[in-house]
């Protein structure tokens, strides 16, 4: 089997230096709490439309008690929520879409090679291979811990329609459950 080549040199990459921290991924990204899945962001080259991230893997994360109990896996949902929430603040940091909020559009070809654990930091990268102004952005990505590809795939990315969404929760009374 031939090496992966990644998109970035992971020992290139300076995990003391950030160039976006959790505060500054806040600024671009909705999420919150237990849906947090971005710990960094490292590198991007907006030539190349690619970007470089990682989620470090915490003993106290929210799935731990019941994915598997004795044998804590992180949920492939999961690492797939990392990788939407880099290719989001990348879309966005770079105003890709022109859009108030990226929304996770689908997901193809995922294949996850080994386990993520507790302990474990997940280097995140992407590359887009299409960005379409207010349609949609498609992004090949891969997953690392330390030198193995773990997970990769092709993920896209879709406006939300913020102001509709909300009148719809309004409308429905849920906008503040």
């Amino acid at each position: 089997m031939a090496q992966t080549e990644f998109y970035f040199d992971p020992s290139s990459l300076d995990f003391d230096n950030p160039i976006a921290d959790s505060e500054a991924i806040r600024k671009l990204n909705p999420q919150r709490h237990e849906m947090e899945h971005l710990t960094g962001v490292l590198a991007e080259n907006v030539a190349e439309l690619s970007c470089a991230g990682y989620k470090d893997v915490s003993h106290d994360e929210f799935w731990i008690r019941g994915h598997m109990p004795g044998m804590p896996l992180m949920p492939a949902v999961i690492q797939l929520e990392a990788v939407a929430q880099l290719a989001s603040f990348f879309t966005q940091r770079n105003d890709l879409l022109g859009a108030e909020m990226v929304g996770y559009g689908g997901v193809d070809n995922a294949r996850f090679r080994d386990v993520v654990v507790p302990g474990d930091r997940l280097l995140i990268m992407i590359k887009l291979s299409k960005a379409r102004r207010n349609r949609m952005i498609v992004a090949d990505f891969q997953g690392v811990v330390g030198n193995k590809l773990v997970v990769d795939g092709t993920i896209r990315g879709i406006p939300i329609p913020v102001d509709a969404v909300k009148a719809y929760l309004k409308k429905r009374g849920e906008a503040n459950k």
